[in-house]
């Protein structure tokens, strides 16, 4: 690693190397900017370097030529700053380069901090994400998500209630985690530096099992036990906060209680009509004209604005995330969440939820074969790029059996 660097070009590889990453990152001065605040020209030359998968310290340390205490160190410094991930897994530390979602961007605003301009990078963060829509369209495009809508519980009828599955109810989701942390909401902590927060509570960002360890080790979510988690599920709900869950059925790694004001997977349904940037619960709403008296309740506290007013109100169902929100507030009973007539799909693992990112988003050979110095990776990856954009390939893939088997096979062969 040499003590002199071009900052200039080492910050833009490093923008085409996380626009590698499965959520992406288009390339803008706006960007460029937030990148020079947040590593320096070393530590950009370094984090273009490392995979989007994670790898051993000591396999990337004898890639860049480094012992590896030193880069330890270096990696330590900057896993502490949220800018990459470092994962103990059986004695052994795997590195991993963080997207700017989910990574750096909650890692910045998760906590307070006093080493950063927060105004400053609030204002870039907030151009960035929504001056036009092309990171939301990057970040949400396809169909398989990072975020999914849970449904409240109680909003569930008895008859209905025992269909709701275990990773669907929020309060299993919690009770059922080894570890859990609680930090604060990225976006409305955000949002208050640029003076226009909401007054939902903003200690609210549950992290779970893995996640939460490794949040907790550096500092970014404070440890909270199962009995306090489920209170501040609580608040949540009483405060009108929507759950939204990590689209995965098995160890789950975030609980966000979202506002439709200042969420981020929320404003892009409502600025760029991305309907599906989350993925709705298995439930959707249902309004009895005979008993909805025209309040307006559910039209306000809806975090999509799915609601028209009118007596009776009526409701969107293809922007409606089931989540229940409108059946807290409705004083009447008029609205109840029946299910919907088809199954949401919802992948079982992370490696699923992944393959599946990657996959829809053209972006299967990144995922699989990231390692730029290995000639057989790049050989590799450059004949995936040619099988997952053949028109035969897509059109085969739009066929669910087809689909799953292709999912299986790939999940097989990238596991050994």
């Amino acid at each position: 690693m040499g003590h002199i660097v071009n900052s200039e070009r080492e910050y833009r590889l490093l923008q085409q190397r996380l626009d590698y990453n499965l959520t992406g990152a288009p390339a803008s001065p706006v960007f460029i900017s937030i990148l020079k605040m947040l590593f320096s020209p070393q530590e950009a030359q370094l984090a273009r370097q490392i995979p989007l998968k994670p790898t051993k310290l000591a396999e990337l340390a004898r890639k860049l030529g480094m012992r590896k205490e030193e880069l330890y160190a270096r990696i330590t410094e900057m896993a502490e700053r949220g800018l990459v991930f470092d994962i103990e897994h059986k004695g052994e530390c795997y590195i991993v380069l963080a997207p700017v979602v989910i990574g750096f961007f909650e890692f910045v605003f998760m906590r307070t901090r006093a080493d950063l301009p927060m105004r400053e990078l609030a204002q870039l963060f907030e151009t960035y994400m929504f001056q036009d829509d092309r990171f939301a369209r990057s970040v949400f495009t396809a169909n398989t998500q990072l975020g999914r809508s849970l449904v409240r519980e109680e909003a569930v009828g008895a008859q209905d209630y025992s269909e709701v599955l275990d990773w669907e109810r929020a309060s299993i989701v919690v009770e059922s985690a080894s570890t859990i942390g609680v930090s604060l909401c990225a976006c409305r902590h955000k949002a208050e530096h640029l003076g226009k927060s909401c007054k939902a509570p903003q200690r609210t960002c549950l992290t779970l099992n893995g996640g939460a360890e490794l949040l907790i080790k550096r500092g970014m979510a404070e440890a909270v036990s199962r009995q306090e988690a489920l209170a501040i599920l609580a608040e949540c709900k009483q405060a009108g906060l929507a759950q939204i869950a990590d689209n995965v059925q098995k160890n789950v790694g975030f609980i966000c209680n979202c506002c439709g004001c200042c969420c981020g997977m929320i404003q892009a349904i409502k600025s760029f009509d991305i309907r599906n940037a989350v993925v709705t619960s298995n439930w959707l709403v249902e309004v009895d004209p005979a008993v909805c008296t025209g309040c307006g309740a559910c039209v306000r506290a809806c975090p999509v604005e799915a609601f028209s007013s009118g007596r009776p109100v009526t409701c969107e169902q293809d922007i409606c995330l089931g989540c229940g929100v409108c059946c807290s507030a409705c004083k009447f009973g008029a609205i109840k969440m029946i299910k919907r007539q088809q199954r949401v799909l919802v992948p079982e693992t992370t490696f699923d939820k992944f393959v599946m990112m990657a996959m829809e988003r053209g972006k299967l050979s990144h995922f699989l074969f990231d390692d730029p110095s290995r000639f057989s990776h790049r050989t590799l990856g450059r004949i995936a790029s040619v099988i997952e954009n053949s028109s035969p390939v897509q059109a085969m893939l739009a066929v669910k059996p087809l689909r799953s088997a292709f999912l299986a096979a790939i999940a097989k062969k990238a596991n050994k």
